[in-house]
């Protein structure tokens, strides 16, 4: 059964640091290229972050740029992301997507998401 689990998200006030993490399982996970993707209320998905399965990182989001970082540990089946100096306008549903293509076929999976809050 293939799972990701997202943890990490919170209340925090603006200037703040929060770690996200996504425990993956049900798969090979370092198969996959992993995504951090966000919605805020009212708002489409946007896609924050992606990192490929060799490691590769692409920064998608103007806005968050210098600010967060994903990464990954294959050993632990974990993709993080890592965000500083937190604004208000972060504040959105942080959702952790994994995917893989291979001979014209898509492997795709979504976390539930975790809340992040960014106020004083």
């Amino acid at each position: 059964q293939v799972q990701l689990v997202e943890s990490g998200g919170g209340l925090v006030q603006p200037g703040g640091s929060l770690r996200l993490s996504c425990a993956a399982s049900g798969f090979t996970f370092s198969n996959y290229a992993m995504s951090w993707y966000r919605q805020a209320p009212g708002k489409e998905r946007e896609l924050v972050e992606r990192i490929t399965s060799a490691g590769g990182v692409t920064n998608y989001a103007d806005s968050v740029k210098g600010r967060f970082t994903i990464s990954r540990d294959n050993a632990k089946n974990t993709v993080y992301l890592q965000m500083n100096s937190l604004k208000p306008e972060d504040t959105a549903v942080y959702y952790c997507y994994a995917n893989r293509h291979n001979w014209g076929a898509e492997w795709a999976y979504w976390g539930q998401g975790t809340q992040v809050t960014v106020s004083s």
